[in-house]
């Protein structure tokens, strides 16, 4: 076991970045095709070829999802992805040709880097060429690159986010993972002791400034600095689930950004969670919905805690050895 959403049989992922303009691409391939659904929270979002998702449209399975920094520009990458998958003839067999379906969301990360260079169509066909089987990179890695939290004061007083992972197998056997991209509005927090490990810094003392903590006493909306901002992930699992159930275990996921992340789901973030059902196990949806919510909060966890300082952008790592 890999400790990561490559656990889950029939999931490849693969990253791609650029380390000089901190931007990247992290492609969650399911060739063999994955019943999927999806849920938007965020009121930022950037996304592709999700309405197909909804119960009641034609298309069941999808191929792939891209999970991609820079912002609108970033979905180019879905166009690469779809030409890897089209050279190996997987796709939704229209009869004369197979159309590879693929699903993306996008982070804002143009003020983390350069925000001349974002993620093309190249970008997504090299993270497929190197997809595998786990163990994924993470922190800063892939689309993850440059993704950074608490965003009160601005970029110059966030820290580095990143992308983080985690799986589990339940009491029957059944296999849960999942992947995150987290580039918060608001803070990064351990669910079990409610601390804080990554957020807005406070300008004054450089220490946690607590984003809520100060919305709370007084600090609106007008004063806000953040920009965009958006966190991003995939849930999959071996459990044979219905296009309705899928989209559930989306819902359910967002608990787990919410145990994680405060605030959470702000009008400056485009909060979406992917669900992918691959396998023919027997499983209550529930116990999957309750199963992608902690995951969900551990692999956002993980991706704070192995994101490394970039420039001026200082990491969980670096901060508590202050």
């Amino acid at each position: 076991m890999n400790g990561d959403i490559t656990d889950v049989a029939g999931i490849r992922v693969g990253h791609a970045q650029n380390t000089s303009a901190l931007t990247g691409v992290t492609v969650v391939l399911c060739e063999q095709g994955a019943v999927a659904g999806c849920d938007v929270r965020g009121s930022a979002p950037g996304t592709r070829e999700t309405d197909l998702l909804r119960p009641g449209n034609l298309v069941r399975e999808i191929h792939a999802v891209v999970l991609t920094g820079g912002s609108a520009y970033g979905l180019d990458a879905c166009c690469g992805v779809m030409r890897y998958l089209e050279s190996r003839k997987v796709g939704y067999d229209m009869g004369t040709v197979r159309v590879p379906i693929v699903s993306g969301a996008v982070i804002f990360d143009l003020g983390c880097g350069d925000p001349r260079v974002r993620p093309d169509a190249e970008m997504g066909f090299q993270a497929c060429a190197g997809a595998g089987t786990g163990p994924i990179a993470q922190g800063n890695a892939g689309a993850g690159t440059g993704a950074t939290v608490g965003k009160m004061f601005g970029m110059e007083w966030a820290m580095k986010g990143g992308t983080g992972s985690a799986s589990t197998v339940l009491g029957n056997g059944v296999t849960v993972g999942a992947i995150v991209v987290v580039n918060s509005f608001g803070d990064v927090m351990d669910p079990n002791s409610g601390n804080v490990l990554a957020g807005a810094r406070n300008p004054v003392t450089g220490g946690i400034a607590g984003t809520t903590r100060l919305m709370l006493h007084g600090f609106g909306a007008g004063d806000l600095t953040g920009g965009c901002s958006t966190t991003i992930g995939v849930v999959a699992t071996d459990a044979s689930l219905t296009k309705e159930e899928v989209n559930k275990v989306s819902q359910m996921a967002h608990d787990g950004f919410a145990r994680s992340i405060n605030p959470v789901h702000t009008m400056y973030d485009g909060d979406t969670i992917f669900c992918l059902s691959l396998g023919r196990k027997s499983a209550d949806v529930n116990t999957i919905g309750v199963a992608a919510a902690e995951l969900m909060a551990r692999a956002i966890v993980q991706a704070v805690l192995k994101a490394e300082t970039t420039g001026r952008i200082l990491s969980a790592q670096d901060m508590t050895a202050r």
